[in-house]
């Protein structure tokens, strides 16, 4: 992973002025582009698409300063049909627009090429399993939320909040497999998982993929395959999400599964009465290479 995540910056460097096919490279790496952009995401802290981004206008301000094209010129070969487009992009990357830069040399923000290295990690064991799950359908009350990196998510908050608790038991009855008990399913998401985009998200139960669809409910269908299931315990969220981290710095890169597409699964085993602390387990939809 490590090798195929700097291969991949490579590329970067040499398509700053032309199209990135992410989906070729990642198929000629023996991955996929949807593991491949939530690892980089994951582990560079930033979505693929920000980091071409601001290589794109490090590389553009040169150009900017040394004053021998004209902005429009500079605006096509960097793959903006505009120079308002391409001031847009600039400013929002160095904080004043190409004419200002121009003028007074600055200021100038750059991104550096990065370089993923292999560092030594793991000193805490993860406890882990792998499970083979047939298909099956997650049913709930689901809504559209934004993704929130850190900390609590108070949409998320607000929407369990609205669910009468009359319901929650009705879902609890509902629930027959495994994934167990009440459930917090994010789908979905966006593969960069950039902060601030939506998701779906789903707070319910898992059942069998003949079960009807109770009224007033949504679904979301799950296929048959494999998972890796994460135990978490401690201050809660923020022990899920540490482990939700160190997936990506520690177990994809020294196991042979990438991630998939599809849900990922966090159900609460047990908790404190105010939810400060808790029990989990995260299900992340993996597959072999």
């Amino acid at each position: 992973m490590i090798s195929a995540l700097n291969q991949l910056v490579d590329r970067v460097e040499e398509q700053l002025t032309g199209e990135l096919d992410v989906r070729k490279l990642a198929a000629g790496l023996g991955t996929t582009e949807y593991h491949l952009r939530r690892m980089f995401s994951s582990l560079a802290g930033m979505p693929l698409s920000e980091y071409v981004r601001r290589r794109r206008m490090t590389v553009a301000a040169g150009d900017v300063v040394r004053g021998e094209e004209d902005l429009l010129e500079i605006a096509v070969r960097h793959g903006y049909g505009s120079r308002e487009a391409f001031g847009r992009a600039f400013r929002a990357v160095h904080g004043a627009g190409p004419a200002e830069v121009r003028r007074d040399g600055g200021p100038l923000r750059t991104q550096p090429q990065l370089r993923f290295r292999l560092t030594v990690e793991g000193t805490t064991p993860m406890d882990t399993r792998l499970t083979d799950r047939p298909a099956f359908r997650l049913v709930g009350h689901s809504t559209r939320v934004p993704l929130i990196h850190h900390g609590v998510n108070p949409h998320i908050q607000q929407h369990i909040a609205a669910i009468p608790q009359e319901e929650h038991q009705r879902l609890k009855a509902l629930g027959v497999t495994e994934p167990a008990g009440l459930l917090q399913v994010s789908d979905d998401v966006d593969p960069d998982a950039r902060e601030g985009t939506e998701l779906t998200y789903l707070h319910g139960v898992a059942v069998g993929r003949d079960t009807p669809v109770p009224d007033g409910l949504d679904a979301i269908e799950v296929p048959a395959g494999m998972w890796a299931v994460f135990r978490t315990s401690g201050p809660h969220p923020e022990a899920l999400q540490s482990a939700w981290a160190a997936t990506a710095t520690e177990w994809f890169p020294s196991n042979p599964w990438r991630l998939r597409p599809g849900p990922s699964i966090v159900a609460v085993l047990d908790r404190a009465a105010d939810f400060s602390t808790a029990t989990c387990e995260l299900w992340l939809p993996v597959e072999r290479p």
